[in-house]
């Protein structure tokens, strides 16, 4: 069955599923590789289950409406562009030259008891030397690297499921309102 042609409910619910996966697959390096996530990792985690809510939300409702599926799209869009944004970001940082690394800081725990939360959002954003260290690696790419590929995956899967036109079939005509 073409993936392309499930109904808006199964598209967002498959999308659920994808990252409800990849968070599984970021708990599982984290507690059995023991790869100790940076502040950036963090944000990228929360971006993901984010955008795993707003798929899981609009699966379950599943509108009938066309305006329905466009506002699930524009609040799936939110995380989806933050997450492309801060995997970008942790992408460019570990490209960086050695000599351009910025330096370690505190981790996002300290953080967040010792600073307003304005403060740990721009120094997060603005990344440490232990944002740009890679540890890990599949097939050739760094987690941050996967994590923008599949930011960049879902967020064209969103988009397909909720601004595609839907063909009516004779029993939506036929179904009463």
């Amino acid at each position: 069955m073409n993936p392309f042609r499930w109904s808006f409910r199964a598209q967002f619910l498959a999308g659920f599923l994808v990252c409800v996966g990849l968070l599984g697959a970021a708990l599982y390096t984290q507690y059995y590789q023991h790869q100790i996530p940076c502040p950036l990792c963090s944000f990228q985690r929360g971006a993901f289950a984010l955008l795993g809510l707003v798929f899981l939300i609009g699966g379950l409702h599943g509108p009938r409406s066309r305006g329905g599926r466009i506002v699930y799209g524009l609040l799936g869009l939110v995380p989806a562009l933050i997450g492309i944004g801060i995997a970008g970001r942790h992408v460019w940082l570990q490209h960086l030259p050695a000599d351009k690394v910025p330096a370690c800081g505190p981790d996002l725990a300290y953080m967040m008891e010792a600073f307003p939360l304005g403060d740990v959002l721009r120094q997060v954003l603005t990344g440490s030397g232990e944002c740009a260290e890679v540890t890990w690696r599949l097939l050739g790419l760094s987690m941050p690297e996967w994590s923008l590929l599949w930011f960049v995956v879902l967020t064209l899967w969103l988009l397909m499921a909720a601004f595609r036109r839907r063909k009516r079939t004779l029993l939506r005509e036929l179904r009463p309102s």
